[in-house]
């Protein structure tokens, strides 16, 4: 009966100590296999960062290629165009070469001013010859005589000798080059001027 009582006391107690090597065990397993609070948290962060996608950078359409890209400017169109023989002029009112006077159209002798027998004065027009183009007005009446023989434009020395050959002329009063005609000058009516003349083909003075 002693004995009895012995062994169940035995029992109980190794079964207790049992238990608690059980449960300290499984407590020291859960330790060392739980991930501490700060590794956690390192690997939310990683998480966090790598889900994250790197931002698009967007460049602005149309905002450097102004500076790029250059639009043609075009040229006017011509109300009349054709083709004449040109002769030459300077007219300042110094008698040099049969010089009348100043131009009829009130404003002074100058780089870009023609001659034209009939158009209206401050006529805009553009000449063209050998490749080459000045664009000016009507500001005086001429030429005179030659227009009956087909020269229907006097242009100033500078713009006859650029027509030329692309060069200035000697003096204001001789153009150089030898040349005292340009036969075929295209020329292009831009704009009619408001002055006296008439519009049109042009016609021979007087």
């Amino acid at each position: 009966m002693q004995q009895r009582a012995i062994n169940v006391v035995l029992t109980g107690v190794t079964g207790t100590a049992l238990a608690g090597m059980l449960v300290a065990g499984v407590a020291a397993a859960s330790d060392d296999s739980a991930p501490s609070k700060q590794q956690l948290l390192s690997q939310q962060a990683m998480t966090s960062q790598e889900g994250k996608t790197p931002a698009k950078k967007h460049h602005a359409k149309g905002g450097d290629t102004s500076s790029d890209v250059k639009r043609a400017r075009k040229s006017p169109a011509a109300l009349l165009s054709g083709r004449t023989t040109a002769s030459y002029f300077w007219d300042d009112g110094s008698g040099v070469n049969g010089d009348t006077g100043a131009p009829a159209g009130g404003k002074p002798m100058q780089k870009g001013l023609f001659a034209s027998p009939s158009w209206p004065l401050h006529t805009k027009v553009r000449v063209s010859y050998n490749g080459r183009s000045i664009t000016g007005f009507v500001g005086d009446r001429g030429p005179g005589s030659p227009s009956h023989r087909g020269v229907m434009l006097d242009l100033d020395t500078y713009t006859f000798r650029y027509l030329l050959d692309g060069e200035k002329p000697a003096s204001k009063y001789n153009v150089g080059g030898g040349e005292g005609h340009l036969q075929g000058v295209k020329w292009e009516v831009l704009k009619w001027g408001s002055g006296a003349g008439k519009r049109g083909a042009p016609k021979p003075l007087g």
